[in-house]
This record gives structure tokens, sequence and C-alpha cells, in this order.
């Protein structure tokens, strides 16, 4: 079913007003929670750390105005306030689970970086589906990349080289990362069910790197003559060289040339030798009947 364009904008103005009275709550709720002094914030971080969550909670409302300033600043990514100030309710929570009363710091001072932190990862989150950054760095360039850009006057459509090398230089990143976050951050996730220009969805446009029908039929029917030939090139060895050869590469753990020595009464160079023959045996035997490329590991390569 159609929806109107009217309708459409009724939606819009419906929600940017429900998200207005959200803001306004969220601060209205903020001003009424009372200023914790030093003694009082020790006793309840004390208290909350027994589990009473009546003074966890009372010294989250008390922070709730330094949430809601440190969410401000992130108001620019398309967020609304109400989720930036959810989301740093939880660093604080975070911080609050690790924060020792018996410390001269104040929960204000201690929260700041969770509370920075969480919004932060939250922001990055709602970017992209594909996580934009994992370290330092590359979460300090995502959320200053733009503010440089401006800074510089960059108004075309990539970086020039100059100013590519300046942020590097002034974030600690290097190059080629400057330009993949540049390239990110002006594009947009696309739904690989989007229909392109031509009527097919962008899905089928992958390629299938699995293996046709035909191409599983010849690769199992090669793998069983390799599994023949291995079997009969082991089958010609004798005792003492089948021994040596599954100690060596047809056991979980391979031994080294020192233990079978010890095992078998020979010398760690006497067992060498006979890898050696049993291997060259059985290359002897199988690639003048398998015609192809038979990785077999004929020429050892086992801890010695």
């Amino acid at each position: 079913m159609l929806v109107s364009r009217d309708a459409r904008d009724i939606a819009r103005v419906e929600k940017e007003r429900t998200v207005a009275r959200i803001e306004r709550w969220l601060l209205r709720e903020a001003r009424r929670q009372p200023m914790l002094s030093r003694d009082e914030e020790r006793d309840l971080a004390r208290r909350a750390r027994t589990g009473d969550r009546d003074a966890a909670g009372r010294l989250v409302g008390s922070h709730l105005r330094l949430v809601i300033r440190i969410a401000n600043r992130y108001r620019g990514n398309g967020l609304a306030m109400a989720d930036l100030v959810q989301e740093g309710c939880v660093g604080l929570m975070q911080a609050l689970r690790r924060f020792d009363p018996d410390h001269d710091a104040r929960l204000s001072t201690y929260s700041m970086w969770w509370i920075k932190a969480a919004i932060q990862d939250h922001v990055m989150r709602s970017w992209s589906l594909v996580r934009i950054g994992t370290t330092n760095a590359q979460k300090s360039l995502f959320f200053n990349l733009r503010r440089l850009r401006t800074a510089l006057n960059e108004t075309g459509d990539s970086l020039s080289d100059t100013a590519v090398r300046f942020v590097a230089d002034k974030l600690g990143v290097s190059e080629p990362e400057v330009r993949r976050m540049e390239q990110r951050l002006s594009g947009q996730d696309r739904s690989l069910h989007a229909v392109a220009e031509d009527g097919l969805e962008w899905i089928d446009r992958l390629p299938d790197e699995r293996a046709t029908p035909e191409q599983a039929v010849i690769a199992l029917d090669e793998l069983r003559t390799k599994v023949g030939l291995m079997g009969a090139a082991l089958a010609a060895l004798t005792q003492r060289e089948l021994l040596i050869i599954r100690r060596r590469y047809l056991s979980e753990a391979a031994m080294t040339l020192e233990a079978l020595g010890k095992e078998l009464g020979v010398s760690k160079e006497r067992v060498r030798q006979i890898e050696s023959r049993a291997m060259r045996k059985m290359r002897d035997f199988v690639m003048p009947r398998f015609d192809g490329d038979f990785d077999g590991g004929f020429e050892g390569s086992h801890a010695v």
C-alpha cells in the first residue's frame, strides 16, 4: 500500500516531537537529582558494592547531568539524544561496578572515560553494520576526521595527499588508514537484496566460489585415487619404515627423530636415513601412477 507524502511528513513531525519531549524529560530528571557530597558518594558507593540497588540508583541519578553533558558532544552523528544518554548510563554503571570508594577520586572523574567509551562504541555500531574501528587510534580517527577536514577547508570528494599526511600525523595513524576511514564514512551500507538499475539484486552479482557439481565429483574421485595410492605405497614399505612414517606423519603428535631412535635402539641420524628412504620409495611408487598434482608431503618436514 502506498503512503502519501503528507502522511510521511506527519509521521516525521510526530517522531521529532516525541524525541523532543523525551529530551526535555531527561533534562528535568537530571536537574531534579540532588548533588552528592564526597561523604555521601562514598557511603552510597560502599553500599552499592554490597548489592544495594537503591544506593546504585541514587549514584546513577546524581550523575545523570554528567552523562547528558558528554552525550551532547555526539549529537551531530544522527542519533537521538535519548539513545546516547542511555548508552552513557550503561558506561556509568560499568564504572560504578569498578569504582573503589576508598580511593581519593570522585565517581564523576573516574566514570568519564567509561561514559565516553560506551557512547562512542554505540555511535560507531550505529554508523555501519561492519565494525569500523577497534583500536583507540581508529576511534580517534572516526570522530576527528570530519572536524579536521573542515578545519583544512577540504571541500572535494576526497582528501588531498597533503591533508591525508596532516591527519595521519595529527592522529597517529597511517595514511592508508585515513584513506580507508574516509571511504567508509562517505559510503553507506547497502542491502544485498537491494535492486540495481538493471533489475538484479546486488547478491546476484556476487560470484559463487563453491565448486560446481562436476568439480565436486572430480575432486572426490581424485581424493579416492590419492587415498588408494597412498595405502598401496604404505603397504610396500618394510615394517620399520612403516612404523617411522606412521609415528612421524600419521600420528596426532609427531615424534621426533631422537625419540624414535631411542624406541628403535638406533641413532637419530639412522632414523632420518630410514625416513628419507621410505619417503623416496613412496614417491617413486605414487608419482608414475597419478596424472596430476599430488601434494603428499614427500619431502619430509616434521620436527627433528
